[in-house]
């Protein structure tokens, strides 16, 4: 068999690493959960998700041992610093149900039971920004980012500060919240889900700088093959036209009005130019830098898990 610094698992075989003194997901709970489109069913939450949240604790009271081990050696009491876990994936892959189903999860382990979840739409350029260096066609893409106020945030994190603020990013007006943010105060788990937090380091004049994923201690790729994913955007687009496009003062409101076959041009169009640009470009090529990678076949559910070997 190829080398690889994977460990390839089916669902059964990494069904079986699950341990059963946690409860899995309520049917209630799991459809609070889900996003748009988007689906997880009890056997999945239990299946997957409980023997990854199992690993995961693991991996976070280690941390923490460690961390007081440290504070010992050093004869000084650090501040308390979050155990940081990044997910990445194409835009409408589950991104956020599998982070949320983790968040609820990972709350319900002894030893770290505050888990919070930020997002990274929060960091994008506001849209006057955004429009004034012509940028709004590459929404998504790294250079759409306030790159230095999330590294800033992400280094408030890992140095122990407390009550350290994210902006809040809105679907409904495409974006940012003004004066709104998300408090971050000393969690024992931060979730940070994006689109590009995986990407490798850029150089400036030669040298290489920091980039979002040197703050994670643990980092999950959602994967799906652009075939399979551009359906799910056609499909959450024609979900969003009936809905979220519909309510006032959304930005996306003139594709309300479009009939089916035009509204499934106009998504397949957008997908094409900049989404799996966007994909190719930047996301799928980080794929390979995750400790964990979750394959998801057409029905939406996980088929295969890959673990990086330590």
């Amino acid at each position: 068999m190829p080398i690889s610094p994977y460990r390839e698992f089916s669902v059964d075989q990494w069904a079986k690493l699950k341990d059963s003194s946690l409860l899995p997901l309520t049917e209630s709970e799991l459809e609070a959960l889900h996003g748009i489109n988007e689906r997880a069913s009890v056997v999945e939450a239990e299946s997957v998700y409980l023997p990854l949240s199992r690993l995961l604790s693991y991996y976070v009271k280690s941390a923490q041992t460690l961390n007081a081990q440290t504070a010992e050696f050093m004869r000084d009491a650090t501040p308390k610093v979050p155990f940081i876990i990044g997910v990445a994936g194409s835009v409408a892959v589950g991104k956020s149900t599998t982070s949320r189903i983790l968040q609820t999860l990972l709350k319900r382990w002894p030893g770290h039971p505050r888990v919070d979840l930020v997002n990274t739409d929060g960091f994008l350029l506001t849209t006057a920004e955004l429009e004034k260096r012509d940028l709004m066609k590459r929404k998504g893409f790294p250079e759409s980012y306030d790159r230095h106020a999330l590294l800033t945030f992400l280094a408030d994190i890992k140095s122990g500060k407390r009550h350290v603020k994210a902006p809040v990013y809105s679907h409904l007006h495409y974006d940012i919240v003004p004066g709104e943010f998300v408090e971050v105060d000393q969690p024992d788990v931060l979730i940070v889900e994006g689109l590009n937090v995986l990407q490798a380091s850029p150089t400036v004049k030669g040298e290489p700088t920091v980039v979002v994923s040197d703050f994670f201690d643990f980092s999950v790729y959602v994967d799906v093959e652009e075939h399979v994913v551009k359906q799910w955007y056609i499909t959450r687009f024609l979900t969003f036209r009936n809905s979220v496009f519909k309510r006032p003062g959304a930005y996306f409101s003139h594709f309300a009005d479009l009939d089916e076959a035009e509204a499934i041009e106009t998504a397949s169009d957008i997908w094409d130019s900049i989404n799996l640009v966007n994909l190719r470009e930047n996301i799928y090529p980080t794929r390979l830098r995750a400790d964990l990678i979750l394959h998801k076949s057409a029905d939406h559910s996980i088929d295969k898990v890959h673990l990086r070997k330590l």
